[in-house]
């Protein structure tokens, strides 16, 4: 199955089986933000250890035109919904590369996708 990857995903213990998998760039940036602001040296060595690795294991999926609007259409889709999209910024992008890539999204946080409801495929790992 392809599928794109959740930030939790990534961040996960195990990788998930049986998966062509991609990551939207979305989550390089909520990675990188992870390393920056970890208290810890220990953590943030930790996180920094699997920023590189995620970089050195994908190539991630940029936000082009298409995943831009498809990213405005869902952002549209909460509001409408009665959600708060500017809060939820970074998993709409990644949402938007999936729906844009037409596969589904993986994630540990399906809740957090909830709204989307009938807009987007969500899946557990």
């Amino acid at each position: 199955m392809k599928a794109v990857l959740d930030t939790s995903v990534l961040i996960g213990e195990d990788a998930p089986a049986d998966v062509e998998a991609a990551i939207s760039v979305a989550s390089i940036t909520e990675l990188h933000f992870g390393v920056l602001i970890a208290d810890d040296a220990d953590e943030r060595a930790r996180r920094a250890d699997r920023l590189g690795a995620v970089e050195a294991t994908f190539d991630p999926l940029p936000v082009t035109l298409e995943v831009a609007r498809a990213w405005g259409r869902l952002a549209a889709a909460v509001a409408q919904r009665g959600g708060k999209p500017r809060r939820r910024q970074i998993d709409l992008v990644i949402a938007a590369t999936a729906q844009v890539e037409g596969v589904p999204l993986l994630t540990h946080n399906a809740a957090d996708f909830q709204i989307l409801g009938g807009l987007l495929e969500v899946r557990r790992p």
